[in-house]
């Protein structure tokens, strides 16, 4: 193998399925996304919250079925951009890369922000430390995360497997306790649509937006694809089981919440108990001195969710760098540790002052990292919708004997009808008479920012159309077929 090949080439055959695996579930961060992202969709669904979440985990079940489909025949660091350019048209293949580079290096940020407050929060409460302290903290976790991505796949991963682990075993044993717990309180009624709240779908569908916050990232073991064992396997496999398992974690989860809480007390009560930390309370509850492992979970996932969505971020940007669309220079790839350690670098910079920054500007961790998720959640929903029409169209026009009504036609319509209702919710737009209302301030700023950021994307389209379309072109090779130098 030539040197020029080996200097921009990642490690092949790195990892397997179990850490492939955990690079889709730590980048969902399964204990500090219900701890944090899907509470933030309690005020809007209140006792109907296990409705959103199971209608989140329908949508990403389907979406990861016709994700599956794609990655057969289209294994690439690009992951979803490759799919949308080979599916649909490669100039939707560049604005799902330039939204998905939006929204991908938001990931880690948010959770330094999870870390940062989670830690601050119960130093205040239990120790009286001063409540700014959450910046500096913020600042640790992305140091760490640094760290870890910056030294190879195979620490990262495996990091992400023992943490992965840990956070779900404490969580899953926190909700059957809480189920117990409730007793004669256990009801399938938290699945109706009107229980606890004051819109009835109306109200389930903004809930169901954050719901898919706590979702994404099942995807996030895309961007490994070559540096993967099997990708054409192992990757369809990891996208699907991560949805499934952590879909059922956080169906029992806030199941055991809701029950034991009480469904009529969620919407106003359950996101202000305990001084805005619920999930800490009721462990208080039911463990007592407990609480301290599911503080130490939580912490520990956004270690974990952090780390993993450095890894797909840097790796998406690595893959756009080499097809020309960003600075070369982020497809270096370190000589010992083949990491693309520039890209991991930038997104460590980025990360840690965007976390920061936003923070005090936004007037705490929580209100930004709401701001940041509504942005991720919005984009990566679209990105969703157009991978399942992906599905459509790649295997009518490129794969069309090994065409199948179910998996290649019933499944992405009926999975992109699903995602709908949440995203016109995310815009605060009313349909049908359900009584939708706009989203709170600051995450009702997030479609202006996505409009700032999509016009400057498309301004980037035009000039690459009519200077260089070889490159807009190139979003849809997949470089693990190309043994050639890059």
């Amino acid at each position: 193998m030539s040197t020029t090949v080996d200097a921009h080439r990642l490690e092949r055959n790195a990892v397997g399925l179990a850490p492939t695996l955990f690079q889709s579930i730590t980048h969902m961060a399964p204990a500090a996304a219900v701890a944090f992202s899907i509470i933030v969709g309690v005020p809007y669904a209140g006792g109907s919250i296990p409705l959103a979440v199971l209608l989140a985990l329908v949508a990403c079940l389907l979406v990861a079925v016709s994700i599956g489909q794609l990655a057969r025949h289209l294994p690439s660091a690009g992951g979803l951009y490759t799919f949308s350019s080979r599916g649909l048209h490669p100039y939707v293949g560049f604005l799902v890369a330039w939204g998905f580079m939006l929204a991908e290096p938001l990931v880690a940020p948010l959770l330094y922000l999870i870390f940062g407050n989670e830690l601050q929060a119960n130093l205040t409460s239990h120790f009286g430390w001063p409540t700014w302290l959450w910046a500096p903290f913020a600042v640790a976790a992305g140091l760490i995360v640094w760290f870890l991505t910056y030294r190879g796949i195979r620490l990262s991963t495996r990091t992400g497997v023992a943490l992965g682990t840990f956070e779900i075993v404490v969580f899953l044993a926190l909700a059957l306790t809480l189920i117990v717990a409730a007793g004669g309180n256990n009801t399938l009624a938290v699945f109706a649509p009107n229980t606890g709240n004051t819109n009835g779908w109306g109200s389930v569908f903004p809930g169901m937006i954050f719901a898919i916050l706590a979702f994404i990232g099942f995807e996030a073991s895309l961007p490994l694809a070559e540096e993967v064992k099997e990708p054409r396997r192992t990757i369809p496999r990891a996208v699907f089981l991560s949805a499934l398992l952590i879909g059922l974690f956080y169906l029992v989860c806030y199941y055991g919440a809701t029950v034991y809480f009480g469904p009529n007390k969620m919407l106003k009560d359950f996101t202000a108990y305990n001084g805005g930390d619920p999930w800490s309370g009721l462990a208080q509850a039911v463990w007592g001195p407990g609480l301290v492992i599911v503080i130490l979970a939580v912490l520990n996932s956004a270690i974990a969710n952090s780390n993993a969505g450095a890894n797909a971020a840097t790796r998406v940007g690595y893959s756009l760098a080499r097809i020309g669309l960003l600075p070369r220079t982020l497809q270096k790839v370190h000589p010992r540790f083949r990491t693309p350690y520039v890209a991991v670098n930038v997104q460590a910079l980025g990360g840690i002052i965007l976390a920061v920054g936003l923070g005090l500007v936004a007037g705490g961790a929580l209100p930004a990292f709401a701001l940041l998720g509504t942005v991720a959640t919005i984009i990566v929903v679209t990105i969703y919708i157009l991978t399942n029409l992906s599905n459509l169209v790649f295997y009518l026009r490129e794969r069309r004997a090994e065409f199948n009504v179910l998996w290649n036609g019933i499944v992405p319509v009926v999975g992109s009808l699903i995602f709908l209702p949440a995203l016109i919710a995310a815009f605060g737009i009313d349909f049908a008479g359900l009584g939708i209302t706009a989203l709170a301030p600051p995450t009702n700023l997030a479609p202006i920012i996505i409009l700032i950021w999509m016009v400057a994307g498309i301004a980037l389209l035009i000039y690459f159309a009519t200077t260089k379309p070889e490159r807009i072109a190139d979003t849809g090779r997949v470089f693990l077929d190309e043994p050639g130098p890059l």
